[in-house]
């Protein structure tokens, strides 16, 4: 989520001045000319991937290729333990982490697992523009796996990844800044530009990515407050819902609906979230939270 700056220009009269601006020019002709350069998913993610959905591959033969990278076994193994899944049984091995995760959430989590390393940049301005970024994404995953694990119909696995990736679509045109820091012309431009470029450019990615349909519609309406398609809650609406729960207590919330005025929020209660649970909860499960936030951002 992008937060609105001060305008830096008060004498532009037009709103979409900063359309003219360098970096709003050179995103529109790298998609328009398809010279855009769009993020990969880590080498790993893919190898894993293509293993997972092997038909003639077993957990051990998984593991192997898994146990290639000893940091995403080991959150793995981490997260097996953690109170998404924890069961009686301290889980201490790959194979063991993946038979009690099962493979397809195995997937997800060594997708977004590995995401971290598209969060990059060089320049001081785009560095930290890409962690803030990272941050926020990583926060909203964390609430997302957490309701999911708490509402009826979820999978808190792809409820993380979906709160991964809702903002992917800002990180090429981070890219481009990092390369061309000349084209920053002022923070109100620069912010516009992502706002009006990373539902498109996202969802780029994911048709890249080959990730299922509604990780576009994700994307484009993270941040569609007022999104109400069907009566049944789905994967956009607890983004929406997990996105307005990370802004509390941050500056400039008072620009965001109240949580319990938005249609996704009521979908999640009527299908039996409880209430109370959902209003509260960064309170509530606070630990949950900061337990996997804390898996994806170290």
């Amino acid at each position: 989520m992008t937060e609105a700056q001060p305008h830096l220009y008060p004498e532009e009269k037009s709103s979409d001045a900063y359309m003219r601006s360098p970096l709003f020019q050179q995103c529109l002709k790298a998609i328009d000319k398809q010279k855009l350069v769009l993020p990969t998913i880590p080498d790993v993610a893919i190898k894993i991937r293509r293993k997972i959905n092997d038909s003639n591959a077993n957990n051990m033969k998984i593991a192997r290729v898994v146990q290639m990278d000893p940091t995403i076994t080991a959150r793995l193994i981490q997260i097996s333990n953690s109170p998404l899944y924890r069961g009686q049984k301290k889980i201490e091995s790959c194979p063991e982490a993946l038979t009690r995760i099962g493979l397809k959430a195995s997937q997800d989590l060594i997708t977004s697992f590995s995401l971290r390393t598209v969060f990059k940049a060089k320049t001081k301005l785009v560095k930290n523009r890409m962690h803030d970024l990272w941050q926020h994404s990583s926060y909203v995953a964390a609430i997302c796996a957490v309701l999911a694990h708490k509402s009826p119909g979820f999978d808190p696995d792809r409820a993380m990844l979906a709160g991964l990736i809702h903002d992917i679509g800002i990180v090429p045109i981070l890219t481009i800044a990092d390369q061309h820091p000349e084209f920053i012309s002022g923070l109100s431009d620069f912010e516009k530009t992502i706002e009006h470029f990373r539902g498109k450019i996202g969802a780029l990615i994911m048709r890249k990515w080959n990730f299922p349909s509604d990780f576009e519609d994700i994307i484009m309406n993270a941040e569609n407050w007022q999104r109400n398609i069907s009566a049944e809650p789905d994967y956009t609406d607890l983004v929406i819902v997990s996105q307005l729960h990370s802004f509390v207590g941050k500056i400039g919330i008072h620009r965001y609906p109240r949580m319990d005025s938005i249609p996704a929020y009521n979908k999640l209660v009527t299908g039996k979230l409880d209430a109370d649970l959902s209003m509260n909860i960064l309170e509530l499960a606070k630990d949950e939270i900061w337990q996997i936030q804390k898996m994806l951002v170290t």
